[in-house]
């Protein structure tokens, strides 16, 4: 097991790991909840997202720039329609809400 990336906040670490997921590649998030203790520890408390099989460390590091470059693109955009399940996502969102698909690629997306 060794960490990928640690994260700006829960949501963003849960993210990743969704993303990752819809690329078969199995992660934990450790440190989520140490937010929590803030004022008692250190103040660089973030969450971690670590890769469980180290064979996979090198995919997910070449996925990573995909998915920070996603997280930027087209913020308030359009929405968007899920090509695995039909939901209709807000523009704000690389993955659907509703089955963790990734939002299309291409023209108009």
């Amino acid at each position: 097991m060794q960490r990928l990336y640690l994260a700006r906040d829960r949501i963003e670490a849960q993210f990743l790991r969704d993303f990752l997921d819809c690329h078969l590649i199995e992660t934990v998030v450790l440190g989520d909840y140490l937010a929590g203790a803030v004022g008692q520890l250190p103040a660089d408390i973030f969450p971690a997202v670590w890769v469980l099989d180290n064979d996979d460390l090198e995919r997910a590091r070449e996925l990573l720039p995909r998915f920070i470059a996603e997280c930027k693109a087209d913020p308030g955009g359009t929405p968007w329609t899920c090509d695995a399940c039909g939901e209709t996502v807000d523009g704000d969102f690389a993955l659907c809400w509703n089955c963790g698909h990734p939002r299309p690629q291409g023209p108009g997306t």
